[in-house]
């Protein structure tokens, strides 16, 4: 009876003391591994020393399609080209609705019309006036005439009716004298009131032109040979934060000003590309660059550094924009690609080096981690070049191993919570 009982007893407590076992050893294995701190060896051989990015690829020169100025409201768009149209110097890509531009033009033609008629209303009545004032210079030349020639009989002639002679050829030569004044007086006037005329016709003149050019200029078209690139249409009456913008469509209304199209000169590509900020040093004008293309596998182009922006962005995410110019396009490529480009900054023969982030720098020192008989402890180098991916430098020797990261925070990472607080009250 007793052993029947004991038994059981027994192998509870051989299965208690595996499990119990078992289960340090997986405590300690758990631990044991996530101490662990990842490490290589210091090589030495031939480094070459370049920098990658990632850009969108873009027609250099391109030509912007803007809204024109038409000193009114919002303009419909009633012709379109598709996104990625092939067009043809010359071809319209843009048409904006111009009804009330037609009607202004129709408006101010009649202006002009209407002012055309007063101008010559004006000439005619100053011809006419000019011929009444000539008719009256002859008449009161003739007067003075007949008056002289009365004044010649005055010897004659009774002492009462020669003054009266006298006083007729005084008379007539003051009316010759206010006649030629008068028609001085109605030159000048007839002349100003044609100016008038003429300056309203000028005016009529100039809205008619001008009008004819707002319409010319509601037709957008292009300059160059190339492919249509819509752009985004910002004149909504509702944007949210972080919502992507749609381009223009047909029947949509552009502000004036507004890029509603862009014609990229296929003859000279560019990659518009974002760099870190530690690459900035490393690059120049003119070195040259390789290019390749996500949608075309397999493909590469040539190119060079044509331009380096200022940098901007957060102290910790400083950026600068790069601009690479390609020495040879091909057919296949359209805007908005995205690229990946590589500059070949130098190659370095025989020389030591490790990868990037086994590199650390603190307090004016640069030092890697390196393995000891105490573990993983700070050795200072010098840091002779530096890429995104490799750092060259001196002052350890080939086949050295060094912590990929720091080995006190991959401890108390490995340690949990309680190693942190640990670690934070010695």
């Amino acid at each position: 009876m007793k052993m029947r009982i004991l038994m059981p007893l027994v192998v509870l407590a051989v299965l208690g003391g595996i499990a119990w076992s078992a289960l340090r050893l997986i405590r300690a294995t758990s631990s044991s591994a996530g101490a662990e701190v990842p490490a290589t060896k210091v090589k030495k051989g031939r480094v070459t020393l370049s920098v990658a990015a990632r850009g969108e690829l873009q027609g250099g020169n391109s030509e912007m399609l803007t809204a024109p100025m038409t000193g009114g409201g919002d303009m419909a768009i009633t012709l379109l080209r598709d996104p990625g149209e092939v067009v043809n110097a010359g071809d319209t890509v843009v048409q904006f609705d111009t009804t009330q531009q037609e009607y202004n033009l129709r408006e101010a033609e009649a202006d002009l019309a209407e002012a055309q008629q007063q101008v010559i209303q004006a000439q005619a009545t100053s011809d006419a006036t000019d011929e009444e004032s000539a008719y009256t210079i002859l008449s009161t030349a003739s007067d003075v005439k007949t008056a002289e020639l009365e004044l010649r009989r005055n010897p004659l002639l009774p002492s009462i009716q020669a003054r009266q002679n006298e006083l007729a050829l005084e008379a007539a030569k003051n009316r010759q004298r206010q006649a030629l004044q008068d028609i001085k007086n109605k030159k000048a006037t007839s002349l100003a009131g044609i100016e008038i005329q003429k300056a309203a016709e000028n005016k009529a003149k100039v809205a008619a032109e001008t009008a004819h050019k707002i319409i010319d200029s509601m037709t957008l078209k292009a300059k160059t040979s190339g492919y249509v690139n819509i752009q985004q249409n910002t004149n909504q009456n509702m944007i949210y934060w972080g919502m992507q913008l749609p381009p223009f469509q047909l029947g949509d209304t552009a502000r004036a000003g507004m890029a509603v199209a862009q014609i990229p000169d296929l003859k000279s590509w560019e990659v518009s590309a974002s760099v870190g900020e530690l690459d900035r040093g490393h690059l120049s004008v003119g070195q040259k660059v390789s290019v390749g293309v996500v949608a075309l596998a397999g493909k590469s182009f040539q190119g060079h550094v044509k331009s380096i922006g200022g940098t901007t962005g957060p102290p910790w995410d400083r950026k600068f924009e790069c601009r690479i110019a390609l020495d040879q396009a091909g057919p296949e490529l359209r805007p908005g690609m995205t690229s990946n480009m590589v500059i070949t900054l130098e190659s370095m023969e025989n020389v030591l080096w490790v990868p990037s982030q086994a590199l650390f720098e603190s307090d004016g020192r640069t030092f890697v981690y390196q393995e000891t008989a105490n573990g993983f402890m700070p050795h200072d180098v010098t840091l002779v070049r530096r890429s995104e991916s490799q750092a060259v430098i001196t002052g350890v020797k080939e086949g050295d191993l060094v912590a990929m990261s720091n080995p006190d925070q991959q401890n108390k990472t490995a340690a949990g919570p309680q190693g942190a607080m640990k670690a934070l009250s010695k």
